[in-house]
């Protein structure tokens, strides 16, 4: 069976750093900050007092306001960024077999504001009242809604689902979109993730767990990948969206194309609930097979989007493994971790650095890895590699690779490259 092409011919996004993809790169490459004290709940008791949230969205832009209050900020945000991507895209939905088009997101946590609301309302009520508990809190909640959300808009009637492995959930999401298409299952695939976990649950949880940053006195700088100083990710919330299609159906519809998309992998660690492993062995594994799949030598690659989360274990682990599988090459190509800008978006990290990757594939840029100082060097890492501190650089990137690494050792990786017709 001969496999399909698939490109990338949309794309939308709501982030820390701006709410349209334009203004999300434009950032991204001014190596700007999303890091700010948190306004979604009072942090007065808690270790972290910042996150990257998304600033002045108004969800009624998008969804009609009665219906926006059944959708939890997550679904929200998938709905704007799939939205735009569709825009973006000219896909003319009316022309188009609806049977084979469809959405896959990949949420790692879901509607954990409606969670807490409704407990909070619970723990109000429930002595004088008994359990009251809204008629939508279920559908609010689960972590499926956002994608049957957005093929109901849309009537959507392909495949439909969410793919669910913590921080890899959404380049999880974009590989099954990505094989669902190259397979003949679909010609179209809305694909992406979103999250919104800035909540007392979210940032209490990973604070017990000593994952979070507590530089507290300076947010913009606290993601500070692959230096000496870090201490924690920056937990970061919004969408993105990206919108893949069969070439051939691309090409018919005279269809921009961003880039195509190579292949994908994925591993594990079978290690430890929550760190990497120390050796990068699931990382250097997953990276492998995403070149295998691409047909791609490592060579080939000029830009890795690294997890790169500014914690200890993880950012000493990946540096290891890119040596491992790159060889000679790692030294020759740009590695950068846009997490220091954008903050962790959790499920949604690797929607949007597959979005990141995309455009410095398509525009031959590579965006910085912030907040690193001469003298803040890890004895630990090799800084032989071109971590593309500070500064973009601009140079040719014929392919990209986005690797995102989740708790439970979940590792996914992408490759995008150039489109040559």
């Amino acid at each position: 069976m001969e496999l399909k092409r698939v490109v990338v011919t949309g794309i939308g996004a709501v982030t820390p750093l701006g709410n349209t993809a334009e203004e999300t790169w434009k950032n991204v490459l001014a190596g700007v900050s999303g890091a700010a004290p948190i306004t979604h709940f009072d942090t007065t008791n808690f270790k972290t007092t910042f996150a990257c949230e998304v600033k002045g969205f108004d969800a009624t832009q998008f969804i009609d306001r009665k219906e926006a209050r059944k959708m939890d900020p997550y679904c929200q945000y998938a709905m704007a960024a799939a939205q735009m991507a569709m825009e973006n895209s000219q896909l003319n939905l009316e022309q188009a077999d609806l049977n084979r088009v469809g959405v896959v997101l990949g949420v790692g946590i879901g509607g954990m504001h409606t969670f807490e609301e409704e407990e909070w309302n619970y723990e109000r009520t429930h002595e004088t009242m008994g359990p009251k508990y809204n008629p939508f809190f279920i559908p609010k909640m689960i972590a499926d809604i956002a994608a049957g959300q957005i093929s109901m808009k849309y009537g959507l009637h392909g495949p439909n689902y969410i793919t669910s492995s913590a921080c890899a959930s959404s380049t999880n999401a974009l590989a099954d979109a990505f094989n669902l298409i190259r397979l003949g299952k679909a010609e179209v695939m809305v694909t992406g993730g979103s999250e919104a976990a800035i909540y007392e649950g979210g940032v209490g949880g990973f604070n017990a767990m000593h994952a979070l940053s507590t530089r507290n006195d300076e947010p913009e700088r606290a993601s500070r990948p692959f230096s000496k100083s870090r201490d924690g990710f920056v937990m970061a919330e919004g969408s993105v969206v990206l919108i893949l299609e069969e070439l051939e159906h691309a090409k018919a519809r005279g269809a921009h194309i961003y880039a195509e998309v190579a292949g994908c992998g994925m591993s594990a660690d079978a290690h430890h609930i929550t760190a990497s492993h120390p050796e990068g062995l699931g990382a250097k594994l997953v990276m492998q097979n995403a070149l295998e799949d691409a047909g791609m030598q490592p060579e080939d690659i000029d830009y890795i989007n690294v997890h790169g989360t500014s914690t200890h274990v993880g950012d000493i682990s990946e540096a290891k493994a890119i040596k491992e599988v790159f060889g000679d090459a790692a030294f020759k190509l740009n590695i950068s971790s846009t997490k220091s800008m954008t903050g962790h978006l959790l499920g949604a990290a690797g929607a949007v650095e597959a979005m990141v990757t995309v455009l410095a594939v398509k525009n031959d840029i590579v965006p910085p890895t912030i907040n690193h100082e001469e003298d803040d060097k890890d004895p630990e890492i090799d800084y032989n590699l071109n971590f593309t501190f500070n500064k973009t650089q601009k140079r040719e990137v014929r392919a990209g690779l986005s690797n995102t690494f989740g708790f439970g050792g979940h590792n996914a990786c992408v490759v995008f490259k150039k489109y040559v017709d």
